[in-house]
Protein backbone atom coordinates (compact mmCIF):
# COMPACT_ATOMS: atom_id res chain seq x y z
CA UNK A 1 0.00 0.00 0.00
CA UNK A 2 1.46 3.72 -0.66
CA UNK A 3 1.90 6.09 1.97
CA UNK A 4 -0.77 8.89 1.73
CA UNK A 5 2.01 11.28 1.85
CA UNK A 6 3.88 9.83 -1.52
CA UNK A 7 5.21 11.90 -3.93
CA UNK A 8 1.96 12.09 -6.44
CA UNK A 9 -0.32 12.64 -3.81
CA UNK A 10 1.52 15.24 -1.76
CA UNK A 11 1.89 16.98 -5.62
CA UNK A 12 -2.16 16.53 -5.71
CA UNK A 13 -2.30 18.00 -1.71
CA UNK A 14 -0.35 21.12 -2.31
CA UNK A 15 -1.97 21.62 -6.10
CA UNK A 16 -5.48 21.74 -4.66
CA UNK A 17 -4.44 23.79 -1.47
CA UNK A 18 -2.78 26.57 -3.49
CA UNK A 19 -6.02 26.07 -5.68
CA UNK A 20 -8.13 26.83 -2.76
CA UNK A 21 -6.23 29.68 -1.08
CA UNK A 22 -6.04 31.50 -4.65
CA UNK A 23 -9.76 30.76 -4.91
CA UNK A 24 -10.59 32.29 -1.95
CA UNK A 25 -8.23 35.25 -2.57
CA UNK A 26 -9.52 36.10 -5.67
CA UNK A 27 -13.42 35.73 -4.81
CA UNK A 28 -12.61 38.12 -1.89
CA UNK A 29 -11.12 40.66 -4.54
CA UNK A 30 -13.98 40.09 -6.99
CA UNK A 31 -16.23 40.87 -4.22
CA UNK A 32 -14.82 43.66 -3.05
CA UNK A 33 -14.37 45.48 -6.52
CA UNK A 34 -17.70 47.08 -7.01
CA UNK A 35 -16.78 47.56 -10.42
CA UNK A 36 -17.37 43.99 -11.18
CA UNK A 37 -20.96 42.52 -12.15
CA UNK A 38 -23.25 41.93 -9.51
CA UNK A 39 -23.36 37.85 -10.52
CA UNK A 40 -19.48 37.65 -10.42
CA UNK A 41 -19.45 39.57 -6.65
CA UNK A 42 -22.13 36.77 -5.50
CA UNK A 43 -20.14 33.97 -6.53
CA UNK A 44 -16.98 35.67 -4.87
CA UNK A 45 -18.88 36.06 -1.33
CA UNK A 46 -20.17 32.60 -1.78
CA UNK A 47 -17.11 31.20 -1.99
CA UNK A 48 -15.55 32.87 0.63
CA UNK A 49 -18.27 31.97 3.08
CA UNK A 50 -17.48 28.53 2.13
CA UNK A 51 -14.12 29.05 2.82
CA UNK A 52 -14.17 30.82 6.02
CA UNK A 53 -17.00 28.02 7.19
CA UNK A 54 -14.06 25.15 6.22
CA UNK A 55 -11.51 26.88 8.21
CA UNK A 56 -13.77 28.25 11.01
CA UNK A 57 -15.72 24.93 11.51
CA UNK A 58 -12.41 22.40 13.05
CA UNK A 59 -10.73 25.60 14.16
CA UNK A 60 -14.14 26.08 16.57
CA UNK A 61 -14.01 22.31 17.12
CA UNK A 62 -10.41 22.36 18.43
CA UNK A 63 -10.97 25.04 20.49
CA UNK A 64 -14.01 23.32 22.13
CA UNK A 65 -11.73 20.61 22.41
CA UNK A 66 -8.57 22.03 24.39
CA UNK A 67 -11.13 23.82 26.08
CA UNK A 68 -13.38 20.70 27.53
CA UNK A 69 -9.80 19.13 28.41
CA UNK A 70 -8.47 22.35 30.29
CA UNK A 71 -11.82 22.52 31.99
CA UNK A 72 -11.63 18.44 32.82
CA UNK A 73 -8.39 19.25 34.14
CA UNK A 74 -9.28 21.81 36.50
CA UNK A 75 -12.32 19.58 37.70
CA UNK A 76 -9.75 16.63 38.62
CA UNK A 77 -7.38 19.22 40.35
CA UNK A 78 -9.90 20.64 42.21
CA UNK A 79 -11.71 17.22 43.20
CA UNK A 80 -8.77 15.81 44.60
CA UNK A 81 -7.64 19.34 46.20
CA UNK A 82 -11.43 18.80 48.40
CA UNK A 83 -10.84 15.27 48.87
CA UNK A 84 -7.43 15.92 50.97
CA UNK A 85 -9.02 18.68 52.76
CA UNK A 86 -11.57 16.01 53.66
CA UNK A 87 -9.00 13.77 54.85
CA UNK A 88 -7.27 16.17 56.69
CA UNK A 89 -10.54 17.29 58.23
CA UNK A 90 -11.57 13.77 59.25
CA UNK A 91 -8.02 12.81 60.38
CA UNK A 92 -8.18 16.32 62.68
CA UNK A 93 -11.19 15.92 63.98
CA UNK A 94 -10.55 12.23 65.09
CA UNK A 95 -7.57 13.42 66.69
CA UNK A 96 -9.15 16.17 68.58
CA UNK A 97 -11.86 13.59 69.66
CA UNK A 98 -8.81 11.08 71.09
CA UNK A 99 -7.41 14.22 73.29
CA UNK A 100 -10.36 15.29 74.06
CA UNK A 101 -11.45 11.98 76.03
CA UNK A 102 -7.18 11.50 77.29
CA UNK A 103 -7.39 14.90 78.81
CA UNK A 104 -11.02 14.30 80.38
CA UNK A 105 -10.18 11.28 81.92
CA UNK A 106 -6.67 12.79 83.13
CA UNK A 107 -8.61 15.54 84.84
CA UNK A 108 -10.93 13.16 86.47
CA UNK A 109 -8.01 10.94 87.82
CA UNK A 110 -6.44 14.43 88.76
CA UNK A 111 -9.33 15.56 90.42
CA UNK A 112 -9.28 11.68 92.63
CA UNK A 113 -5.80 12.18 93.48
CA UNK A 114 -6.68 15.37 95.82
CA UNK A 115 -8.98 13.26 98.11
CA UNK A 116 -6.03 10.64 98.47
CA UNK A 117 -3.81 12.32 100.95
CA UNK A 118 -1.38 10.46 103.12
CA UNK A 119 -0.81 7.93 99.73
CA UNK A 120 1.17 8.33 96.37
CA UNK A 121 -0.97 8.32 93.83
CA UNK A 122 0.79 7.58 90.13
CA UNK A 123 -1.27 8.25 86.63
CA UNK A 124 -0.50 5.74 84.10
CA UNK A 125 -2.46 4.45 80.90
CA UNK A 126 -3.40 0.84 79.65
CA UNK A 127 -1.05 -0.71 76.76
CA UNK A 128 -2.71 -4.48 76.55
CA UNK A 129 -4.61 -7.43 78.20
CA UNK A 130 -3.14 -10.25 79.06
CA UNK A 131 -3.71 -13.26 76.61
CA UNK A 132 -3.64 -16.07 79.15
CA UNK A 133 -6.39 -13.72 81.22
CA UNK A 134 -8.23 -11.18 78.99
CA UNK A 135 -10.96 -10.32 81.38
CA UNK A 136 -8.77 -10.86 84.54
CA UNK A 137 -5.41 -8.95 83.93
CA UNK A 138 -4.45 -5.64 82.02
CA UNK A 139 -0.95 -4.00 81.24
CA UNK A 140 -0.08 -0.57 82.40
CA UNK A 141 2.65 1.66 81.30
CA UNK A 142 4.13 2.48 84.27
CA UNK A 143 6.92 0.36 86.39
CA UNK A 144 9.44 0.12 89.19
CA UNK A 145 11.13 3.31 87.26
CA UNK A 146 8.22 5.25 87.95
CA UNK A 147 7.77 4.04 91.81
CA UNK A 148 4.99 0.90 91.17
CA UNK A 149 5.55 -1.65 93.96
CA UNK A 150 3.28 -5.05 94.60
CA UNK A 151 -0.04 -4.93 95.82
CA UNK A 152 -0.69 -1.27 95.15
CA UNK A 153 -4.67 -0.81 94.49
CA UNK A 154 -5.25 0.58 91.07
CA UNK A 155 -8.48 2.69 90.32
CA UNK A 156 -10.59 4.75 87.85
CA UNK A 157 -12.42 7.65 88.54
CA UNK A 158 -15.36 5.61 89.48
CA UNK A 159 -13.63 3.20 91.68
CA UNK A 160 -11.52 -0.08 92.24
CA UNK A 161 -10.69 -1.91 89.39
CA UNK A 162 -7.48 -4.11 91.03
CA UNK A 163 -4.12 -4.33 92.13
CA UNK A 164 -0.63 -4.63 90.87
CA UNK A 165 0.53 -8.51 91.00
CA UNK A 166 3.46 -8.09 88.46
CA UNK A 167 6.00 -5.17 88.12
CA UNK A 168 8.83 -4.80 85.83
CA UNK A 169 10.89 -1.54 85.18
CA UNK A 170 8.53 0.34 82.79
CA UNK A 171 5.24 -1.46 82.99
CA UNK A 172 2.88 -3.67 85.23
CA UNK A 173 0.62 -6.05 85.35
CA UNK A 174 -3.10 -5.67 86.87
CA UNK A 175 -4.96 -8.24 88.54
CA UNK A 176 -8.54 -7.32 88.47
CA UNK A 177 -11.14 -7.23 90.91
CA UNK A 178 -13.07 -9.59 89.27
CA UNK A 179 -11.11 -11.97 88.71
CA UNK A 180 -12.22 -14.92 90.74
CA UNK A 181 -9.33 -17.50 90.21
CA UNK A 182 -8.44 -19.66 92.80
CA UNK A 183 -4.61 -17.65 92.82
CA UNK A 184 -6.79 -14.24 92.88
CA UNK A 185 -5.75 -11.96 95.90
CA UNK A 186 -8.78 -10.44 97.71
CA UNK A 187 -10.03 -6.83 98.79
CA UNK A 188 -11.10 -6.61 102.33
CA UNK A 189 -13.99 -4.40 102.47
CA UNK A 190 -16.89 -2.44 104.56
CA UNK A 191 -20.71 -1.96 104.39
CA UNK A 192 -22.39 -0.26 106.70
CA UNK A 193 -25.65 -2.26 108.06
CA UNK A 194 -28.44 -1.31 110.05
CA UNK A 195 -26.78 -1.35 113.25
CA UNK A 196 -22.89 -2.21 112.73
CA UNK A 197 -20.25 -1.85 110.14
CA UNK A 198 -20.18 -5.13 108.23
CA UNK A 199 -16.86 -6.27 107.12
CA UNK A 200 -15.75 -8.78 105.01
CA UNK A 201 -13.40 -9.80 101.85
CA UNK A 202 -14.32 -9.94 97.48
CA UNK A 203 -14.68 -13.29 97.30
CA UNK A 204 -15.64 -13.84 93.52
CA UNK A 205 -17.54 -12.14 90.76
CA UNK A 206 -20.50 -13.52 88.98
CA UNK A 207 -19.84 -12.87 85.17
CA UNK A 208 -23.85 -13.64 84.33
CA UNK A 209 -24.90 -10.85 86.55
CA UNK A 210 -21.68 -8.77 86.52
CA UNK A 211 -21.80 -8.48 90.32
CA UNK A 212 -18.87 -8.77 92.84
CA UNK A 213 -19.58 -11.24 95.81
CA UNK A 214 -18.59 -10.20 99.29
CA UNK A 215 -18.52 -13.36 101.51
CA UNK A 216 -16.95 -13.97 105.22
CA UNK A 217 -18.94 -11.63 106.71
CA UNK A 218 -18.02 -10.42 110.07
CA UNK A 219 -21.47 -10.26 111.49
CA UNK A 220 -24.90 -10.43 110.26
CA UNK A 221 -26.75 -7.35 109.87
CA UNK A 222 -29.39 -6.19 107.97
CA UNK A 223 -28.11 -4.75 104.63
CA UNK A 224 -30.15 -2.19 102.01
CA UNK A 225 -29.84 -2.64 98.69
CA UNK A 226 -27.81 0.41 97.62
CA UNK A 227 -25.69 0.99 100.47
CA UNK A 228 -21.80 1.86 99.34
CA UNK A 229 -19.38 -0.74 99.27
CA UNK A 230 -15.23 0.45 100.57
CA UNK A 231 -11.82 -0.68 101.26
CA UNK A 232 -11.86 -0.73 104.72
CA UNK A 233 -7.99 -0.12 104.76
CA UNK A 234 -6.83 -3.51 107.11
CA UNK A 235 -3.72 -4.06 106.54
CA UNK A 236 -2.39 -0.72 105.69
CA UNK A 237 -1.57 -1.21 102.06
CA UNK A 238 -4.78 -0.19 100.50
CA UNK A 239 -6.34 3.24 101.46
CA UNK A 240 -9.42 3.02 103.28
CA UNK A 241 -12.78 4.34 101.99
CA UNK A 242 -12.25 3.36 97.64
CA UNK A 243 -15.19 2.92 96.18
CA UNK A 244 -15.89 -0.82 95.52
CA UNK A 245 -19.62 -0.46 94.57
CA UNK A 246 -23.44 -0.98 95.79
CA UNK A 247 -25.55 -3.25 97.31
CA UNK A 248 -27.62 -5.48 94.67
CA UNK A 249 -28.89 -7.91 97.43
CA UNK A 250 -27.75 -10.67 99.93
CA UNK A 251 -27.99 -14.53 99.01
CA UNK A 252 -26.71 -17.65 100.21
CA UNK A 253 -22.76 -18.21 99.42
CA UNK A 254 -21.47 -21.04 97.42
CA UNK A 255 -21.14 -23.23 100.50
CA UNK A 256 -24.78 -23.43 100.99
CA UNK A 257 -24.31 -22.28 104.93
CA UNK A 258 -23.30 -18.45 104.86
CA UNK A 259 -24.64 -15.90 103.35
CA UNK A 260 -22.89 -13.10 100.58
CA UNK A 261 -23.50 -9.97 99.97
CA UNK A 262 -24.19 -9.42 95.95
CA UNK A 263 -22.34 -5.85 94.61
CA UNK A 264 -22.75 -3.76 91.28
CA UNK A 265 -19.17 -2.61 90.63
CA UNK A 266 -18.45 0.68 90.33
CA UNK A 267 -16.27 0.72 87.44
CA UNK A 268 -16.56 -0.72 84.63
CA UNK A 269 -13.44 -3.14 83.78
CA UNK A 270 -14.09 -3.88 80.41
CA UNK A 271 -13.56 -0.08 79.18
CA UNK A 272 -10.01 1.05 80.65
CA UNK A 273 -7.99 3.42 79.02
CA UNK A 274 -6.32 5.57 82.09
CA UNK A 275 -5.76 4.48 85.79
CA UNK A 276 -4.21 5.18 88.93
CA UNK A 277 -1.77 3.29 90.93
CA UNK A 278 -2.43 4.06 94.91
CA UNK A 279 0.50 3.21 97.54
CA UNK A 280 1.38 4.20 101.01
CA UNK A 281 3.83 7.12 101.23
Amino acid sequence: MHKFFSSRNLVIFVVGLVASVGLIVGSAAVRNNRAMPIFIQEFGNDVVGIGDRVIAVPANGIDKVFGSVDNLINTYSENNYLKSKVRRLQSTEARNEALTNENKDLKEQLHLNETLTGYTAINASVLARTPSNWQQQIVINKGALAGIEKNMSVIVDKGVIGRIVEVNKTNSKVELITDSGDSASHFAVQVKGNKTMVNGLISGYNNANNELEMGNLTAKDKIKRGAKVTTNGLGGVIPKGLFIGTVTGVSIAADGTSEQINIKPAADTRNIDVVTVIGKK
